[in-house]
C-alpha cells in the first residue's frame, strides 16, 4: 500500500480508497469463515494452534500476517513474540495483521470471539481510511473547480 502521503492527487487517493475497501471486503470474508466454518482446515487454524498451544511462560503474543490476493485474505505467516519489548516484524506483501495474546488451552469458541473482534476492528479501520481518502479526493477536486 502506498498510503495517502505519497501522492495527494484525487486519482491516487481514490485508488488508495479502493485498495482499503478491497482489504476490508477480504477481511469480512475471513470473518464470515471464522464464524461459520470449522477452525480445522480454515485460514486461521494456524493462528488458533499458536494461540492455544504455545507456552505462555515463553511467548506472550502471536500475530497472523494477512495479504489480500485477488480479493481473498491469505494468512501468509504466524509469528510468536517472546515476552518483553519487541519491534514489529515486517512481512513483505503483508496488508494487515491481527495479534492475539497467548492463552494456553483457549477454546475454539473463545478464539472465534476474540479473533472476530480483532478482525472487526481492522475492517472498521480500513473502511474509515477509505472514507477519509475519498473525502480528501473530493475536497481536492472541489478546490480545483474553483
Amino acid at each position: 500500500m502506498t498510503g495517502t502521503d505519497s501522492d495527494d492527487s484525487p486519482a491516487a487517493l481514490r485508488e488508495d480508497a479502493t485498495e482499503y475497501e478491497e482489504i476490508a471486503d477480504a477481511l469480512e470474508d475471513l470473518l464470515e469463515e471464522l464464524r461459520e466454518a470449522e477452525l480445522k482446515g480454515s485460514r486461521l487454524e494456524g493462528l488458533f494452534d499458536e494461540v492455544s498451544s504455545s507456552n505462555p511462560n515463553i511467548w506472550n503474543i502471536v500475530s497472523a500476517f494477512i495479504d489480500v490476493e485477488d480479493g481473498e485474505a491469505v494468512v501468509t505467516d504466524e509469528s510468536k513474540l517472546a515476552q518483553g519489548s519487541w519491534a514489529p516484524e515486517i512481512v513483505e506483501g503483508c496488508d494487515t495483521m491481527i495479534t492475539l495474546d497467548i492463552e494456553y488451552g483457549m477454546m475454539p469458541d473463545e478464539f472465534t470471539y476474540t479473533a472476530g473482534k480483532k478482525l472487526s476492528q481492522r475492517i472498521e479501520e480500513f473502511r474509515q481510511q477509505a472514507a477519509e481518502a475519498r473525502q480528501k479526493a473530493d475536497e481536492l477536486e472541489d478546490a480545483g473547480d474553483e
